[in-house]
């Protein structure tokens, strides 16, 4: 047992606008003290995403047929150039303190990718860095992306799994603008899709060991509650 908790809220297949709200209203808490780490998981509707520094020439098709795939654009804060989510892909946002875990930006993005090495392993996969490269790899093809922002101490964003998504939608970008290697997935990997639930509780468990951290479930609302009524107790004070 350790003595740090973390605080796990797992959604389900969310529109990423909605998602990114909440990170940003997870980091104000966070910010001000009102509320300990927390890490989301969940799954997104289909959406582009195209960091600070994204080259849009690296969308490789048009409007058109993005929205005949269902699929948004969004450009938003997060380091990285452009990468895809969609349902089957396991995203983790963890918005934690750095300065708790006497964490600087480098180690905090070389801990999460070893977070995925070690819970890719216990699937029986062999994944591994490839160097010069943000990600996770298994051989020459990309299965975990990573791209983070930190704000006043606090990061939001975060890392990418691939499980079982529909691999097709990566023919539609360069991603993370890499030109020599694919793109794989659990489930190609494995030769089955594993169950998302099962990789959810993987992905918690070595989070939990490699950050020194108990992970405890709750909810947003439950959060909100707390962040208030923290809120309320320092107004009161």
């Amino acid at each position: 047992m350790s003595d740090r908790r973390m605080w796990l809220v797992n959604l389900g297949v969310e529109p990423y606008d909605a998602a990114h709200a909440l990170q940003r209203r997870l980091v104000d808490w966070r910010q001000r003290g009102l509320v300990e780490d927390t890490l989301l998981l969940l799954e997104h509707e289909p959406v582009i995403t195209l960091g600070r520094r994204a080259d849009d020439g690296h969308i490789l098709v048009s409007d058109e047929v993005l929205a005949q795939e269902g699929i948004v654009v969004r450009r938003i804060e997060r380091g990285g150039d452009v990468t895809y989510h969609g349902p089957g892909q396991l995203v983790g946002y963890p918005i934690l303190h750095l300065p708790s875990h006497g964490l600087g930006v480098s180690d905090y993005m070389h801990r999460l990718e070893q977070v995925i090495i070690d819970a890719l392993a216990v699937w029986g996969i062999n994944a591994h860095l490839r160097e010069g490269f943000v990600g996770v790899w298994v051989g020459r093809n990309k299965i975990a992306a990573l791209g983070v922002r930190i704000r006043r101490g606090v990061s939001f964003h975060g890392l990418a799994l691939n499980v079982s998504p529909i691999m097709a939608h990566w023919e539609a970008i360069i991603p993370c603008g890499i030109t020599d290697g694919g793109v794989t997935s659990m489930a190609a990997e494995l030769g089955h899709a594993p169950p998302m639930a099962q990789v959810r509780g993987t992905l918690a468990e070595q989070f939990a060991r490699l950050f020194g951290v108990d992970v405890v479930e709750t909810t947003v609302d439950a959060l909100a509650a707390q962040a208030a009524a923290a809120e309320r107790a320092e107004t009161e004070a």
